[in-house]
């Protein structure tokens, strides 16, 4: 979809942007220094790349919500003078390498390894005309439901109908000097048979990795041994008779398309630059390119569509709202992220603080407020007066399996708070439930307090039992914080209390949290009490002991 002049954007906001140093600015000040000397092209393409080889994963949306971000950001730089399209281009005549983990009827596909994704038959209950075009159609659903603005490319559909013949010729007269350039890059054994074209078998529907003994440029044909019989097989290098090696094709692509722009993971770095020589071998210009850190799953591995692990997007849409995955991509996008279950809490609260900061905020510092890129300037007004977090310590506490229990308790806490005036949070607390049913719950452990642990909670129990029913959080923080000065153990003599004595450490509430809840860590805990309720916790102080004395 090309996007040209539309009247939001604000021409007002080129002004502000001007010094904004938010990275999605400063990725596109890059596309806008690269036109200084030259004419803008007719059409400013973004690009994003996806391998159908597996189920598309969290790491293909971050890829898609980043660059979405920066095509926003060069439409306020440029106050939307420029018309732009961003491509979601599947490279789906890729090879099948290998069989994912996460698919079900694998054994029907064992056959066709080695064969284009799009001759690869569909393991999901045959819906799709191949595993490529159903992995395609996984892509724009998901693309489609978080509203992306896109254009989807099957490189499939452009090979086989020709819109790569032109560039693929070119490549194929520039053949020795690819081959100069590439082959320096690779292993001895890989030298033997490395060819940028990589031929379609007609006897096995393979596409072959075999040297090319001969090759005529104007026929536009190459020879090679077809491994299947021994015999010459000559081929055209187009009309879909050839796929290239992936970095050749990569800079193909680029030329073919004319793409401006396209970010990439920092393991792809020293691709990017050998496929940049490979496209100005071919009068291209290479893409300006943003290297981001990669995705890690849980025990610090890269996530893998053929293997599975790490976050799907629908797994984080269990647990979350879609604004929370956008506001994680955003934070940090030069930092390796560990991609698991854990990270979620604190993406949906970061989410929601930063959009309650957003109405406050001067137009200099709403500009760099992340909520501002993932809304493309125009976030919602939401303040929400529960965090996720404290949501999830309420389940915790209450163990309530339904949202009217919680609902209670908010109700109480919060006057004028109802699911109907605060849709965002009902949705939180149907959240919280899951996500605690599933990831709290399995794991918690109420910790035994020792002899000093017990005499602390049962000062806490008196001190609670003293104040008025409807103290707010602030209060029964500094009532706690007054009762752990008083013992050795809870003393921090780095910091100062407001009266010069010792501070507090943070082994205080560490105890309250694993003895009360069950969990190492929460939220202010004055603020929890205040939520779940006085008589509500006084009675987690009383099962607590009462667990003491039972063991």
């Amino acid at each position: 979809m090309v996007s040209g002049f539309s009247t939001d954007i604000d021409s007002g906001l080129f002004t502000r942007a001007g010094s904004a140093r938010a990275w999605p600015f400063e990725e596109a000040r890059k596309i806008i220094r690269r036109y200084e000397q030259s004419e803008y092209p007719e059409i400013v393409l973004f690009q994003t790349g996806y391998g159908p080889s597996g189920l598309p994963h969290i790491g293909t949306f971050g890829e898609v919500v980043r660059t979405s971000m920066v095509r926003h950001a060069f439409r306020v730089l440029t106050e939307d003078r420029f018309k732009t399209r961003l491509i979601c281009f599947s490279d789906d005549m890729d090879g099948l390498r290998k069989i994912p983990e996460n698919i079900p009827n694998w054994e029907m596909m064992k056959d066709h390894i080695g064969k284009p994704l799009t001759r690869v038959p569909d393991p999901f209950l045959k819906m799709h005309s191949s595993f490529g075009a159903a992995n395609n159609a996984r892509l724009c659903a998901f693309l489609d439901r978080f509203g992306f603005e896109y254009d989807f490319i099957s490189a499939t559909d452009y090979y086989t109908t020709g819109q790569f013949d032109e560039i693929l010729l070119k490549m194929l007269a520039a053949y020795d000097k690819v081959m100069k350039i590439v082959l320096p890059t690779l292993g001895q054994e890989r030298r033997a048979t490395y060819s940028p074209f990589l031929p379609i078998s007609p006897v096995s529907s393979k596409i072959l990795q075999v040297p090319i003994i001969a090759r005529d440029e104007k026929k536009g044909t190459i020879i090679y041994i077809e491994p299947e019989t021994g015999e010459k097989i000559e081929t055209e290098v187009t009309g879909g008779q050839v796929k290239c090696q992936w970095k050749a094709d990569w800079a193909m692509r680029w030329t073919a398309l004319g793409i401006n722009y396209e970010m990439a993971g920092k393991d792809l770095t020293e691709s990017f630059m050998l496929s940049s020589k490979i496209c100005r071998l071919l009068d291209g210009i290479p893409p300006e390119n943003f290297s981001y850190e990669l995705f890690l799953d849980e025990d610090g591995r890269k996530i893998s569509k053929s293997k599975g692990n790490g976050l799907t997007i629908s797994e984080w849409l269990t647990y979350a709202p879609s604004a929370s995955l956008s506001f994680y991509m955003y934070q940090k996008p030069k930092t390796a992220k560990r991609l698991y279950f854990d990270v979620i809490p604190r993406a949906v609260d970061g989410y929601y603080v930063s959009l309650a900061s957003y109405g406050g905020e001067g137009w200099q510092e709403r500009i760099n407020n992340p909520v501002w890129h993932i809304h493309h300037g125009k976030p919602p007004s939401i303040k929400l007066p529960i965090s996720f977090t404290m949501l999830l310590n309420l389940v915790s506490a209450s163990n309530a399996e339904n949202k009217k229990v919680l609902w209670g308790f908010i109700s109480r806490y919060a006057q004028d708070v109802t699911p109907e005036t605060y849709p965002d949070l009902d949705n939180l607390v149907t959240y919280a439930i899951r996500y605690f049913n599933n990831f709290v719950k399995p794991y918690k452990k109420f910790r035994i307090p020792d002899v000093v642990e017990r005499e602390t909670l049962a000062a806490v129990y008196k001190k609670l039992a003293e104040l008025e029913c409807n103290v707010d959080g602030n209060t029964i923080q500094n009532a706690l914080l007054d009762i752990a000065r008083r013992v050795a153990r809870y003393q921090d003599h780095n910091r100062l209390s407001p009266k010069g004595g010792p501070g507090v450490s943070i082994l205080f509430f560490q105890m309250m949290y694993e003895v009360l809840i069950g969990q190492s860590r929460g939220p202010r805990f004055g603020s929890f009490v205040a939520l779940y309720g006085l008589d509500e916790t006084k009675q987690l102080i009383t099962d607590a002991l009462n667990r003491t004395l039972v063991a």
